[in-house]
């Protein structure tokens, strides 16, 4: 197996209209990001993993998809500033060959409000898959 992975600038924000962050790079998409599509060049790939590159998160709750599916667990837990996460998909999500997508959304039940700048998306993959 080799490593292989998709890098996603995002450059949003995700907040209620009444608690917008002062950010000038980062543009108010709401409770959802668009989705960000990437290709995956093989239908055997194993052990996924996300890095989430985010700013000033406040509570728990919001979720990151993979092709419509959360992944388990907490996806991005609370911080001040800047955070670099990592969490893995587990049993949850998978990838396929081809165009994948990835959302994140936003938590309703609060008022929290935060910034993603730049996800990876990483992965396992036979050696073969690229030719």
């Amino acid at each position: 197996m080799r490593a292989n992975y998709a890098t996603m600038y995002v450059g949003t924000q995700l907040a209620p209209a009444t608690r917008e962050l002062d950010l000038d790079w980062a543009t108010n998409v709401g409770d959802a990001t668009d989705p960000q599509e990437f290709d995956v060049p093989t239908d055997d790939a194993t052990d996924g993993y996300v890095g989430i590159q985010a700013f000033d998160v406040g509570e728990y709750g919001h979720d990151v998809l993979i092709n419509g599916d959360p992944m388990s667990g907490f996806d991005i837990p609370p911080n001040e500033g800047w955070q670099y996460w990592v969490d893995t998909f587990g049993d949850a999500v998978s990838l396929t060959a081809g165009t994948n997508d990835l959302v994140i959304t936003r938590d309703t039940d609060t008022d929290d409000a935060f910034a993603i700048g730049t996800v990876t998306v990483h992965w396992k993959e036979p050696p073969d898959s690229r030719d």
